[in-house]
């Protein structure tokens, strides 16, 4: 039932103007993948904005984490997200607030949120739920935020940890039973809330556990998440004995590969965009530390640059030859999935 209601909330930010063009996307993509030859004649229908690079964990495969980033860190301003508001909400009608580092640390993370309603946007987040309290939960009720994706990678500390480096179990579990009570006290049937796994070697047993842990909290849903490795050909510590939850399979030579074939399109490229905390346009999620940006948005309408010679040019290169491409390279995203 939490499902449905979540569909028809999401379905509910759609207007006319919204529909026309998600029908004129999908056609634009259809026929560009048929043509070899990129055709864009309408506008995204989702973004993932960046509210800041921060984050207080160390996760091993997170540059955010690792504070590895070669871009610059820092956090967005509402006046910068105003401006991107203003230039998209005639298509966007689903924007999910996360890139890299965790949300919560901007102080003014819930007036993003706020920004976003007035527009009529579906909103969504991920966190690792460290900074959630009683108070902080009420106020992202009242925020009306749309979905809520809370990180929780273990059963116990011990395996949590393991990658969740510098994290507490116990403050995710506690900000789980705020948010609860929150929406109980709220009588809100939003934000829809997510328990997200993210499924490795050391907590892989525990994958039964937390679909348990989820039904007893009262959790709208359960996800398990297969873990992005930047080096996985000859295996890594990280990658799940049961090939079931893994990204990547292992060849008669005894390296691994990617899971599938690679087709040369990517919906995504078409539907939706990525800007980061400093209003860059990168072309996807994959490209975390923002090597391929498309335009920036302060200087340059977003429409400008979505149908930019950059972005077009990129667009090109996707459906030639999506292999050479560094950051499509171990991305599953458009796979044809083996059977």
């Amino acid at each position: 039932m939490a499902k449905w209601k979540d569909s028809i909330n999401l379905w509910n930010h759609l207007s006319v103007k919204r529909s026309l063009n998600l029908v004129h996307l999908y056609l634009g993509y259809s026929w560009s993948r048929w043509t070899k030859n990129p055709i864009n004649s309408a506008y995204p229908f989702s973004l993932s904005i960046e509210p800041t690079t921060a984050c207080n964990l160390g996760c091993p495969e997170c540059p955010s984490g690792l504070k590895q980033f070669t871009r610059p860190t820092g956090k967005i301003d509402l006046s910068v997200h105003q401006k991107i508001l203003n230039d998209v909400k005639g298509s966007v009608f689903y924007i999910n607030y996360y890139f890299q580092g965790e949300p919560f640390l901007h102080p003014q993370f819930l007036d993003l949120i706020a920004q976003a309603k007035k527009e009529k946007i579906y909103t969504a987040t991920s966190t690792n739920a460290h900074f959630i309290d009683a108070p902080m939960a009420l106020k992202i009720i009242d925020s009306g935020l749309d979905r809520l994706i809370i990180s929780i990678d273990g059963l116990t500390q011990e395996t949590y940890e393991q990658y969740r480096v510098h994290g507490k179990l116990n403050k995710v579990l506690s900000a789980t039973q705020y948010l609860i009570d929150a929406k109980k006290e709220r009588k809100s049937s939003t934000p829809f809330l997510i328990f997200q796994f993210l499924a490795v070697r050391a907590n892989e047993h525990e994958i039964p556990g937390v679909f348990e842990l989820g039904k007893s909290f009262g959790i709208d849903e359960v996800r398990i998440k297969t873990a992005q490795l930047y080096d996985f050909e000859n295996g890594n510590p990280l990658l799940p004995t049961n090939e079931k939850y893994a990204r990547y399979q292992l060849k008669k030579d005894g390296t691994y590969r990617l899971k599938g074939k690679q087709i040369n399109a990517c919906w995504r490229m078409w539907s939706g965009s990525v800007l980061t905390w400093d209003a860059k346009v990168v072309p996807c999620c994959f490209d975390k530390d923002a090597t391929h940006v498309l335009g920036d948005a302060m200087k340059t309408d977003f429409k400008s640059i979505w149908r930019g010679a950059a972005y077009m040019n990129f667009r090109k290169a996707l459906l030639t030859d999506r292999q050479n491409i560094d950051i499509c390279k171990n991305c599953s995203e458009g796979t044809k999935v083996w059977s």
